[in-house]
């Protein structure tokens, strides 16, 4: 599909910048709603026709042009990451879709226990919003974008049902399902918004190929483009791809006026807007705040109390992976919806850490990935290599804890003084190092998810202290909060600095919880949505 400019003259009522997760959402919303809304994107739209899922070099493209970390790809849409200073890689990709169009779609949801953690364990700061504030939104984004799972785990709320069954967990699933049952420790299948039915708008089940991370050529998996662009589209929003926006522009107020961006070939445009939304993600989204520095706004936009770019979360990786030589097709099936445990996941204080995290388990890979490491443990070369990959290839299953990654002010996002995107903008800049209490809680980890995967038979583990390669959930660098001098935007995503300039990506967690964010990033750009057209007629022409 191709975007053309409606009437670049006009001004909109909304100005979208980024066309991923959170954007989709926003603009289908308003755009039912009655508001001429404009997103701006620096990416394209994506042909499944063309993922590289089904090639038969799709284990190189995951490491070039389709890797998940914009450093290794470098497209002229991506912008270069600073990581010197990094502890763990930021990864994400640039398109309509945003990174829903490279993620797993494993989509369980916050704990009530998340959005108040101050009140409950003494550290960080609660929301101003709590889960029961959400949980209408989570109900409608699992409509929209299709979601398979069961009801009844009794490590979560009661809930709606899903739109669809689980997805099978298959032999493996059951294997380890029955290893936690043995321990007496909790597990449930998966949420996943992954088809295990045909559902929605040309939008096949799931066929259990396996390598869903590079897009999906069955439409199964949900990704923005498929889910709510279609929608926004129908009802007029404009999307403009191939655009790099460079500067959100405010007038003699401070308030905000549109944006200028730059299109694929070099050239400046301005777009006005009676408000600009910002969904470019944790990263992206800071960075373009700080480059959008006035005469009103001198420390960057909407940043008078000095937290946009601060308390970057990404949540912490590592684990353990399991050798099992009698195990049979460990790849069928997504590679990492099909069951978790959150038996770690609220605080216990005997464990020696703060908060918690969710095992989420994971299916092997192909040969390449591999021979590369299984837990960052590579086939060594020599007399023994054929030997050591053959006893791991095709038998190699693994458990992951996604730690909860407690804010903190020095982990940041900044723009780099030397390195620049292809446009010639500066580059961000990351500064993350790993907490001793996320040090604690990844041991801890380690060592439950060793028992469970020898309690489940493996004759071999293999330990990842912590992943490099990992950042998917770029959170925290613009929080919500009710003390403007200690938050960048109110409960409803709305800048305490400019009334007229919303966030609505994981830029605004105030803490990151232990699960995959997307789901809860989406509610709560819904809930901003719903918020404006309820409450924001002004922003109407």
């Amino acid at each position: 599909m191709t975007t053309t400019e409606h009437n670049p003259g006009r001004t909109a009522d909304v100005l979208i910048v980024g066309a991923g997760a959170s954007g989709a959402a926003v603009a289908a919303s308003l755009s039912e709603a009655g508001f001429d809304v404009v997103c701006i994107e620096q990416g394209h739209w994506q042909d499944s026709f063309k993922y590289p899922s089904a090639d038969l070099d799709f284990e190189f493209k995951a490491l070039s042009s389709w890797s998940i970390n914009p450093n290794k790809r470098r497209l002229p849409e991506d912008y270069p990451v600073n990581v010197e200073d990094s502890a763990v890689d930021p990864v994400m990709f640039n398109g309509v879709g945003g990174s829903t169009i490279m993620w797993v779609a494993h989509t369980p949801r916050l704990h009530p226990s998340d959005f108040r953690v101050k009140s409950q364990d003494g550290v960080a700061d609660d929301w101003p919003i709590s889960y029961e504030d959400l949980e209408p939104w989570y109900d409608l984004n699992d409509h929209v974008m299709g979601c398979s799972g069961i009801s009844g785990d009794p490590a979560n709320p009661p809930r709606s049902e899903r739109p669809m069954p689980p997805i099978p967990i298959g032999r493996d699933g059951e294997m380890i399902a029955a290893a936690f049952d043995r321990l007496g420790w909790h597990w449930w299948p998966s949420d996943a918004y992954i088809n295990s039915t045909r559902y929605g708008q040309g939008r096949d089940a799931c066929n259990f190929c396996g390598h869903n991370m590079m897009g999906c050529y069955q439409r199964a998996k949900a990704s923005t483009d498929l889910t709510y662009w279609p929608r926004a589209i129908d009802q007029g929003a404009e999307l403009v791809t191939g655009a790099r926006v460079r500067e959100i522009t405010t007038d003699s107020a401070g308030r905000a006026t549109g944006v200028n961006y730059l299109d694929s070939k070099g050239n400046d445009h301005h777009r006005t807007a009676r408000s600009v939304v910002m969904a470019a993600n944790g990263i992206g989204t800071p960075r373009l705040m700080l480059l959008s520095d006035s005469k009103n706004h001198p420390a960057g936009l909407s940043n008078s109390s000095g937290l946009v770019g601060k308390n970057l979360m990404f949540h912490m990786f590592g684990g353990t992976s399991g050798i099992f030589p009698e195990h049979v097709d460990p790849w069928v099936g997504p590679v990492a919806n099909i069951i978790l445990s959150q038996e770690f996941y609220e605080t216990d204080p005997d464990r020696g850490f703060l908060r918690g995290y969710t095992f989420q388990m994971s299916r092997g890979q192909g040969p390449g990935s591999i021979a590369r490491g299984v837990a960052g443990h590579r086939v060594p070369w020599g007399e023994n290599h054929h030997a050591v990959l053959e006893r791991r290839f095709r038998n190699t299953l693994g458990l992951g804890p996604i730690g909860d990654d407690l804010p903190e002010e020095h982990n940041s996002v900044t723009l780099d003084e030397r390195l620049t995107d292809s446009s010639g903008l500066p580059a961000p800049k990351i500064t993350y190092r790993v907490s001793d209490n996320s040090r604690a809680l990844l041991d801890h980890a380690i060592a439950q998810g060793t028992k469970v995967l020898k309690e489940a038979g493996a004759t071999e583990i293999l330990v990842n202290p912590q992943s490099r390669e990992t950042g998917w959930h770029l959170l925290g660098t613009a929080r919500m909060g009710d003390d403007p001098e200690r938050s960048v935007v109110d409960k409803n995503g709305q800048s305490h600095d400019v009334d007229n300039l919303f966030i609505v990506d994981g830029s605004v967690f105030v803490t990151g919880g232990a699960v995959n964010p997307t789901p809860t990033i989406q509610a709560i750009a819904l809930r901003t949505a719903d918020y404006i057209t309820n409450n924001r007629g002004d922003l109407k022409g």
